[in-house]
């Protein structure tokens, strides 16, 4: 886990791109490469701005504008393209902390095992055992017979807010919002959903 990973030199963060990618990092010297395997679950996490004051309607913050866009560029597109799910964090409150209203862990962690199993069986006679590791073009062969789930997809793109790379990522992230519901595929709403986990809520 990168904590405040704004704070990490920009050269660090980008040798992250080619292990997320590709699950494997090359390291080329003279006279040949190594590769090592490098799949692994990156989670980043950053302060709105160096204060880290800039939440709700930020007026506890002390950064300029120009001073929050230059701390968050720190986290180039390129790099953010290869993060699957990108989520921006509200300020809790004192009373949310006592309502009580959200799944337990156990609960949760029931419903992850069960979508783990349902990847692991729709991919029995594959190569792969879960969502992750489904390569784009069987993602899209999977669901051709479904061509109505790419309107969603296809509109972020002609807005901008979804490059090529994305939508692959977007593809399996909606098979497992699908198995973490219990559906056998995933449905418009299913994509719906893995496009706002992608987009931050801006998928045009």
């Amino acid at each position: 886990m990168g904590a405040e990973a704004p704070e990490f030199r920009s050269d660090v963060l980008e040798t992250l791109r080619q292990p997320l990618e590709l699950g494997e990092l090359v390291l080329h010297r003279t006279g040949g490469a190594a590769r090592y395997p490098a799949r692994f679950q990156l989670v980043l996490a950053a302060n709105p701005c160096p204060c880290g004051m800039a939440v709700g309607k930020g007026l506890e913050c002390s950064c300029s504008p120009t001073v929050r866009r230059r701390y968050l560029a720190r986290l180039s597109g390129p790099l953010l393209d290869r993060v699957d799910v990108q989520v921006e964090v509200e300020r809790v409150e004192r009373v949310d902390r006592f309502e009580g209203t959200s799944e337990s862990t156990a609960d949760v962690a029931a419903r992850v095992l069960a979508a783990r199993e349902a990847a692991r069986g729709r991919l029995t006679d594959t190569p792969w055992s879960t969502n992750a590791e489904m390569p784009g073009r069987f993602l899209r062969e999977l669901l051709r017979p479904r061509r109505s789930l790419f309107g969603p997809i296809e509109r972020a793109m002609t807005a901008g807010t979804l490059s090529l790379r994305g939508v692959d990522r977007v593809l399996r992230m909606a098979w497992t919002v699908a198995d973490l519901a219990g559906r056998d595929a995933p449905t418009k709403g299913d994509v719906g959903n893995a496009l706002l986990l992608r987009t931050r809520g801006d998928h045009g």
